[in-house]
């Protein structure tokens, strides 16, 4: 009924367990990374982004004539 008698004999899959397991682990690894990536990205160029507005504003405000330091 099952292709392997044990536990044992499916984790070493027929002498090609480290190379079938290695395979596993590193698609599950660029998986994660292809999940994890962008929203990294994303949270690094919202902080930018704000950064820049505020460095902006701040430029603004002390530029215009009669507007009161911070």
């Amino acid at each position: 009924m099952f292709a392997f008698d044990s536990l044992a004999d499916f984790l070493a899959m027929g002498r090609h367990g480290f190379y079938v397991w290695t395979a596993y682990g590193f698609a599950a690894a660029v998986i994660l990374y292809n999940q994890i990536s962008p929203r990294l990205l994303q949270r690094r160029l919202i902080a930018e982004h704000q950064r820049r507005q505020r460095r902006e504003q701040a430029t603004q405000s002390t530029s215009q004539p009669g507007a009161a330091p911070r």
